[in-house]
């Protein structure tokens, strides 16, 4: 039986090339792959292109090595191919890696790409609307949106974020916060009735955490075949103190379940509060009164006067580290203790 192929897109400003083709050649030998294709990222081209011609000349799995961004493009150039994405996760927020719990140095998620398995995700797309009036589709896998989101991502310092990693996005952040209620727009979700609101932010994520683990969409699921939504709109500085309350909230009960290894909801999760509305679908439509940044993982894609999301369930096929081997029946682990 032949060999898989495989290929790896890698962003050439992430990775010291040699580590990585030493690391993968090891990774490829221990668990029995084919041959490997390389794919180097452009400005022009960040990942979608060379996933599609990786595919086209015929691998079965991508692994890409880069930020978000690099890892956004590939998925896109992967979706419905059937080849599965595998994530060496090399940026500042690391996004989807976090949310899928894939593993964050480099050997380990090498070795997870070459020797894990393959699992379904869910992909989303975003088309969005200029003020000239022309169309562009963006598929994304964690978030998507306008006000903190998009505006966080303008506000980030790249040299702090250099120095200080993911901790630079929460003094971009803080400045994401100013100027209260300043979106005019409508949305219509699965068809409804059209609403007409004031908000500082709309997100819709397929993926609940942010940077730094907040969870701000906290019973988001990949792999469940709908996105999350949040409307934030703060009253003041109390309904700031509110929604602070509950994300620590929130934080605090993912913290004790990764501690208790509970794969339970957060107990009060997407509880609305007057300030914080959550919702779910699998088709959106918004309209802004005035032109607003807008985001996708990470990246700034620039000011949108409307945008359409919609959800693939099942789009995207990612590698995921295998489960431990099975104990042969009659055979005890031993833990310790007396």
């Amino acid at each position: 039986m032949p060999k898989q192929r495989a290929a790896v897109v890698y962003h050439p400003a992430k990775v010291e090339l040699d580590e990585l083709k030493a690391a993968v050649g090891a990774a490829v030998d221990k668990h029995g792959w084919g041959e490997v294709d390389w794919y180097e990222t452009t400005e022009d081209d960040p990942g979608e292109g060379q996933a599609r011609d990786a595919v086209a000349a015929g691998a079965t799995m991508v692994a890409v090595c880069g930020g978000d961004g690099t890892v956004r493009a590939a998925a896109a150039g992967l979706r419905d191919t059937g080849a599965s994405l595998g994530v060496i996760p090399q940026g500042t927020g690391n996004l989807l890696a976090r949310n899928l719990k894939l593993p964050l140095d480099m050997d380990e998620a090498i070795d997870t790409v070459f020797g894990g398995r393959d699992t379904a995700i869910d992909l989303c797309s975003a088309e969005v609307t200029r003020a000239d009036g022309s169309n562009e589709t963006f598929d994304f896998v964690v978030m998507a949106g306008v006000g903190i989101d998009a505006q966080m991502i303008v506000n980030t310092d790249d040299d702090l974020k250099k120095k200080v990693g993911f901790l630079a996005y929460g003094v971009a952040i803080a400045k994401s916060l100013a100027g209260g209620n300043r979106i005019r727009l409508a949305y219509r979700l699965d068809g409804d009735g059209r609403e007409k609101t004031r908000v500082h932010s709309l997100i819709v994520g397929n993926c609940g955490e942010l940077v730094g683990g907040l969870p701000l969409l906290p019973d988001a699921q990949a792999t469940d075949g709908i996105f999350d939504l949040v409307i934030i709109r703060p009253t003041g500085v109390f309904g700031w103190a509110r929604i602070a309350g509950k994300l620590i909230h929130q934080a605090g009960e993912k913290i004790r379940r990764g501690l208790s290894r509970n794969d339970s909801p957060v107990t009060g999760g997407s509880q609305d509060l007057s300030s914080l509305r959550y919702l779910t679908g699998t088709h959106l439509e918004v309209s802004v009164k005035h032109p607003e940044m807008f985001e996708v993982d990470g990246d700034d894609i620039g000011e949108v006067t409307a945008f359409t999301i919609s959800i693939d369930p099942g789009g995207l096929v990612v590698r995921e580290p295998s489960p431990p081997p099975m104990e042969e029946p009659g055979e005890m682990s031993v833990r310790g203790g007396s």
